[in-house]
């Protein structure tokens, strides 16, 4: 069996392999916020859950339109991910919230600034700011933004999240979005730094990461196409404390325990220090098992849900 596309497992000699130089791991779940298992209740359930098992977090997934025939995503029945975090943040207290990852360049960012502030206010603190550039062409001419300019445009839009999360009396211009700011206000501010996880593959976001971030969230690849990012990442933020991020197709209702066992050591080996796996279940029944399961994995793993 395999979970990703280029990795083989060995699971009589998988997991426990020199766990000793392996960095602290934490672990989130990916709530059912799209597809046949989602809905307003799903999400409360799931998020109620995932503290109760002693998740570090639960997160949401970005896409405002899908066209027809896409392979990507498997549906287009997606909550929108501030109002799912919402929802999740109002029936929780300790779990942090999360973006896997919200595809920036789409939105206006004095839109998500005030977004993220009065969400973080409204939780204590909780909200992890994912984000990425984006890769659906036809998501960004469906909103009339230019899909050529997206990573100009993520770039300044991260420095306006940052100019207006700690800043007060604002004159700026930002040429990119056409925007000018004449003493401007954005009250409330965050409660505290909102940790930005950047997102994606490419050697630009990677350089991105390094630069602005605080972080690395990656979906969906392999140990072996992890690794050599991990590397590039760790060469320009080797501190412990900028998370390397990986976002699985985990099913542990469905897969073999024992190979989701051998992945996450294999991930942690490395330098994975942290994981979203996303449930395949399309009832609500089934995910909610799946994530009980797996968290019993973690922890066979030695994988610390709670970021202590």
């Amino acid at each position: 069996m395999r979970f990703s596309h280029s990795f083989d497992i060995d699971v009589e000699n998988g997991y426990g392999r020199g766990m000793a130089e392996i960095l602290p791991a934490t672990a989130g779940i990916h709530l059912p916020q799209a597809g046949p298992a989602s809905s307003g209740e799903a999400i409360r359930r799931a998020a109620v859950l995932a503290e109760d098992l002693g998740y570090a977090d639960v997160w949401v997934s970005d896409h405002l339109a899908v066209p027809t025939g896409a392979d990507y995503p498997p549906s287009a029945y997606i909550f929108e991910p501030f109002i799912a975090m919402t929802w999740a943040a109002a029936y929780t207290k300790r779990v942090g919230l999360g973006t896997t990852v919200l595809v920036l360049p789409m939105r206006n960012p004095l839109a998500v600034a005030k977004m993220v502030a009065s969400l973080d206010h409204m939780s204590g603190g909780r909200v992890i700011l994912g984000i990425a550039a984006g890769w659906l062409e036809a998501e960004f001419n469906a909103l009339g933004v230019p899909f050529a300019e997206r990573g100009p445009r993520t770039d300044e839009a991260i420095e306006i999240l940052r100019r207006v999360w700690t800043d007060d009396h604002i004159t700026a211009d930002f040429p990119v979005h056409d925007a000018h700011f004449v003493s401007m206000r954005t009250k409330p501010q965050p409660l505290r730094h909102v940790p930005l996880w950047i997102g994606g593959h490419a050697d630009i976001a990677l350089r991105r990461a390094i630069d602005v971030g605080d972080g690395w969230h990656g979906a969906f690849l392999s140990p072996e196409q992890t690794e050599r990012r991990v590397k590039k990442l760790r060469e320009g933020r080797p501190e412990q404390s900028f998370p390397i991020s990986m976002r699985t197709r985990w099913d542990a209702l469905e897969d073999d325990n024992d190979l989701i066992l051998a992945e996450i050591d294999h991930y942690r080996e490395i330098g994975v220090t942290h994981f979203v796996p996303e449930p395949r279940q399309r009832t609500l029944d089934g995910y909610l098992r799946a994530m009980e399961i797996q968290a019993d994995l973690f922890r066979r793993a030695s994988v610390s849900m709670i970021d202590s």
